[in-house]
Protein backbone atom coordinates (compact mmCIF):
# COMPACT_ATOMS: atom_id res chain seq x y z
CA UNK A 1 0.00 0.00 0.00
CA UNK A 2 1.00 3.63 -0.28
CA UNK A 3 0.95 6.28 2.12
CA UNK A 4 -2.26 7.95 0.69
CA UNK A 5 -4.04 4.44 0.77
CA UNK A 6 -6.94 4.81 2.71
CA UNK A 7 -8.00 0.99 3.23
CA UNK A 8 -8.71 -0.50 6.18
CA UNK A 9 -9.03 -3.58 7.02
CA UNK A 10 -11.64 -6.00 9.49
CA UNK A 11 -10.67 -9.29 9.74
CA UNK A 12 -14.32 -10.23 10.51
CA UNK A 13 -15.18 -9.53 7.22
CA UNK A 14 -12.33 -11.64 5.48
CA UNK A 15 -14.20 -14.59 7.22
CA UNK A 16 -17.36 -14.39 6.47
CA UNK A 17 -17.93 -12.55 3.53
CA UNK A 18 -17.65 -16.73 1.64
CA UNK A 19 -20.99 -17.56 3.57
CA UNK A 20 -22.84 -14.57 3.51
CA UNK A 21 -22.70 -14.52 -0.38
CA UNK A 22 -23.62 -17.35 -0.17
CA UNK A 23 -27.21 -16.79 1.07
CA UNK A 24 -26.95 -13.31 -0.55
CA UNK A 25 -27.04 -15.39 -3.66
CA UNK A 26 -30.58 -17.46 -2.55
CA UNK A 27 -31.91 -13.75 -1.40
CA UNK A 28 -31.10 -10.99 -3.24
CA UNK A 29 -33.21 -10.27 -6.80
CA UNK A 30 -30.66 -11.09 -10.04
CA UNK A 31 -30.52 -6.85 -11.21
CA UNK A 32 -30.88 -3.73 -9.60
CA UNK A 33 -29.32 -1.68 -6.91
CA UNK A 34 -28.38 -3.21 -3.60
CA UNK A 35 -28.32 -0.04 -0.98
CA UNK A 36 -25.71 -1.03 1.55
CA UNK A 37 -26.16 0.37 5.11
CA UNK A 38 -23.20 1.08 7.39
CA UNK A 39 -20.40 -0.39 4.82
CA UNK A 40 -17.75 0.52 7.24
CA UNK A 41 -14.14 -0.94 5.48
CA UNK A 42 -15.90 -1.69 1.76
CA UNK A 43 -14.43 -5.16 1.54
CA UNK A 44 -17.78 -6.44 1.93
CA UNK A 45 -18.56 -3.91 -0.98
CA UNK A 46 -16.19 -5.00 -3.90
CA UNK A 47 -16.34 -8.71 -2.85
CA UNK A 48 -20.11 -8.90 -2.99
CA UNK A 49 -20.61 -6.51 -6.20
CA UNK A 50 -17.58 -8.57 -7.60
CA UNK A 51 -19.76 -11.76 -7.29
CA UNK A 52 -23.16 -10.00 -7.96
CA UNK A 53 -22.27 -8.43 -11.22
CA UNK A 54 -25.65 -7.71 -12.63
CA UNK A 55 -25.88 -5.60 -9.40
CA UNK A 56 -25.09 -2.05 -8.95
CA UNK A 57 -23.68 -2.01 -5.53
CA UNK A 58 -24.42 1.56 -3.55
CA UNK A 59 -22.49 1.95 -0.64
CA UNK A 60 -23.04 3.95 2.87
CA UNK A 61 -21.21 4.91 6.06
CA UNK A 62 -21.66 8.24 8.39
CA UNK A 63 -17.80 7.64 9.35
CA UNK A 64 -15.78 10.01 6.91
CA UNK A 65 -12.83 7.75 7.42
CA UNK A 66 -15.03 4.40 6.26
CA UNK A 67 -16.49 6.58 3.11
CA UNK A 68 -12.50 6.87 2.17
CA UNK A 69 -11.88 3.47 3.04
CA UNK A 70 -14.89 2.28 0.89
CA UNK A 71 -13.60 4.56 -2.07
CA UNK A 72 -10.25 3.15 -1.87
CA UNK A 73 -11.25 -0.23 -2.09
CA UNK A 74 -13.39 0.15 -4.97
CA UNK A 75 -10.04 2.16 -6.89
CA UNK A 76 -7.92 -0.35 -5.84
CA UNK A 77 -10.31 -3.40 -7.36
CA UNK A 78 -11.38 -1.38 -10.24
CA UNK A 79 -15.20 -2.17 -9.43
CA UNK A 80 -17.73 -0.78 -12.05
CA UNK A 81 -20.74 -1.78 -10.21
CA UNK A 82 -20.18 0.14 -7.04
CA UNK A 83 -20.99 3.88 -6.57
CA UNK A 84 -19.28 6.15 -4.96
CA UNK A 85 -20.58 5.73 -1.16
CA UNK A 86 -22.88 8.20 0.04
CA UNK A 87 -23.06 10.03 4.06
CA UNK A 88 -26.38 8.29 5.69
CA UNK A 89 -27.27 8.22 9.24
CA UNK A 90 -30.31 5.52 8.95
CA UNK A 91 -31.41 7.82 12.35
CA UNK A 92 -32.07 10.29 9.81
CA UNK A 93 -35.93 10.94 9.29
CA UNK A 94 -35.03 11.23 5.42
CA UNK A 95 -32.31 8.97 3.85
CA UNK A 96 -29.97 10.53 0.75
CA UNK A 97 -31.38 8.10 -1.38
CA UNK A 98 -34.56 9.83 -0.98
CA UNK A 99 -33.86 13.05 -2.61
CA UNK A 100 -34.23 14.40 -6.31
CA UNK A 101 -30.78 14.39 -6.64
CA UNK A 102 -31.21 10.79 -6.96
CA UNK A 103 -33.60 10.31 -9.75
CA UNK A 104 -31.02 7.81 -11.46
CA UNK A 105 -32.71 5.14 -8.89
CA UNK A 106 -35.89 5.28 -11.23
CA UNK A 107 -34.40 3.62 -13.10
CA UNK A 108 -32.11 1.29 -11.54
CA UNK A 109 -34.44 1.26 -8.06
CA UNK A 110 -32.93 0.05 -4.82
CA UNK A 111 -34.46 -3.55 -4.70
CA UNK A 112 -32.67 -4.88 -1.53
CA UNK A 113 -30.98 -3.53 1.68
CA UNK A 114 -28.15 -4.83 3.27
CA UNK A 115 -26.81 -4.29 6.72
CA UNK A 116 -24.13 -6.69 8.02
CA UNK A 117 -22.99 -6.21 12.17
CA UNK A 118 -25.09 -2.89 12.79
CA UNK A 119 -27.74 -2.83 15.00
CA UNK A 120 -26.02 -4.94 18.17
CA UNK A 121 -22.78 -1.76 17.56
CA UNK A 122 -25.54 1.07 17.55
CA UNK A 123 -27.89 2.34 19.94
CA UNK A 124 -31.61 0.60 19.24
CA UNK A 125 -32.33 4.01 17.22
CA UNK A 126 -30.22 2.77 14.49
CA UNK A 127 -32.93 -0.39 14.23
CA UNK A 128 -35.85 1.91 14.73
CA UNK A 129 -34.50 4.28 12.32
CA UNK A 130 -33.35 1.56 9.58
CA UNK A 131 -36.90 -0.46 9.53
CA UNK A 132 -38.43 2.86 9.23
CA UNK A 133 -36.14 3.68 6.21
CA UNK A 134 -36.22 0.12 4.62
CA UNK A 135 -40.31 0.34 4.68
CA UNK A 136 -40.29 3.87 3.17
CA UNK A 137 -37.70 2.93 0.01
CA UNK A 138 -38.51 -0.74 -0.23
CA UNK A 139 -41.14 -1.31 -2.92
CA UNK A 140 -43.19 -4.46 -2.74
CA UNK A 141 -41.07 -7.94 -2.55
CA UNK A 142 -37.99 -5.70 -1.43
CA UNK A 143 -35.71 -7.63 0.87
CA UNK A 144 -33.47 -6.34 3.51
CA UNK A 145 -30.95 -8.45 4.71
CA UNK A 146 -29.21 -8.52 8.23
CA UNK A 147 -26.44 -10.37 9.66
CA UNK A 148 -25.20 -10.28 13.20
CA UNK A 149 -25.62 -12.03 16.45
CA UNK A 150 -28.71 -11.69 17.98
CA UNK A 151 -30.87 -13.23 21.42
CA UNK A 152 -33.97 -15.85 20.26
CA UNK A 153 -36.21 -16.02 22.74
CA UNK A 154 -34.85 -13.43 25.03
CA UNK A 155 -31.69 -15.31 25.59
CA UNK A 156 -28.30 -15.45 23.88
CA UNK A 157 -27.23 -18.45 21.52
CA UNK A 158 -24.00 -19.05 22.71
CA UNK A 159 -21.84 -18.35 26.23
CA UNK A 160 -19.70 -16.35 22.97
CA UNK A 161 -22.45 -14.13 22.16
CA UNK A 162 -23.23 -13.64 26.13
CA UNK A 163 -18.98 -12.08 26.68
CA UNK A 164 -19.77 -10.48 23.61
CA UNK A 165 -22.90 -8.64 24.86
CA UNK A 166 -21.57 -7.36 28.31
CA UNK A 167 -18.47 -6.24 26.18
CA UNK A 168 -20.58 -4.06 24.04
CA UNK A 169 -22.55 -2.41 26.68
CA UNK A 170 -19.48 -1.80 28.38
CA UNK A 171 -17.98 0.14 25.64
CA UNK A 172 -21.58 1.79 25.67
CA UNK A 173 -24.79 0.77 27.13
CA UNK A 174 -27.01 1.69 24.58
CA UNK A 175 -25.42 -1.40 22.50
CA UNK A 176 -25.66 -4.83 22.75
CA UNK A 177 -26.78 -7.85 21.13
CA UNK A 178 -30.32 -7.54 20.20
CA UNK A 179 -33.63 -9.94 20.95
CA UNK A 180 -34.50 -11.34 17.65
CA UNK A 181 -38.20 -10.66 18.76
CA UNK A 182 -37.78 -7.11 19.09
CA UNK A 183 -36.59 -6.87 15.82
CA UNK A 184 -38.99 -9.23 14.16
CA UNK A 185 -41.31 -7.05 16.09
CA UNK A 186 -40.50 -3.42 14.70
CA UNK A 187 -39.96 -4.60 11.21
CA UNK A 188 -43.11 -5.87 11.41
CA UNK A 189 -44.46 -2.60 11.74
CA UNK A 190 -43.42 -0.95 8.95
CA UNK A 191 -44.80 -3.69 6.55
CA UNK A 192 -41.34 -5.76 6.54
CA UNK A 193 -42.19 -9.46 6.82
CA UNK A 194 -39.79 -12.30 8.50
CA UNK A 195 -39.14 -14.34 5.13
CA UNK A 196 -36.11 -16.67 6.64
CA UNK A 197 -33.58 -17.56 9.60
CA UNK A 198 -30.21 -18.90 8.41
CA UNK A 199 -27.55 -20.13 10.78
CA UNK A 200 -24.54 -18.77 10.30
CA UNK A 201 -20.57 -19.64 11.69
CA UNK A 202 -19.74 -18.17 14.80
CA UNK A 203 -23.12 -18.06 15.96
CA UNK A 204 -24.19 -15.47 13.85
CA UNK A 205 -27.72 -15.27 12.11
CA UNK A 206 -28.50 -13.97 8.58
CA UNK A 207 -32.18 -12.73 8.90
CA UNK A 208 -34.29 -12.18 5.69
CA UNK A 209 -37.19 -9.80 5.48
CA UNK A 210 -39.72 -9.46 2.40
CA UNK A 211 -40.97 -5.68 2.23
CA UNK A 212 -45.15 -6.70 2.12
CA UNK A 213 -47.70 -5.25 -0.45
Amino acid sequence: MTTQDARQYAPATQRNSEPILEVLLQVLPESGTILEIASGTGEHAVFFASKLRDCLWLPTDANPQSRASIISWTEHNVCDNVYAPLDLDVREPVWAVENDAFDWLNTQPIVAIVNINMIHISPWSACLGLMAGAGRILKAGGILYLYGPFKQGGEHTAASNAAFDEYLRTENLEWGVRNLDDVVAVASAQNLTLKQIYQMPANNLSVVFQRSA
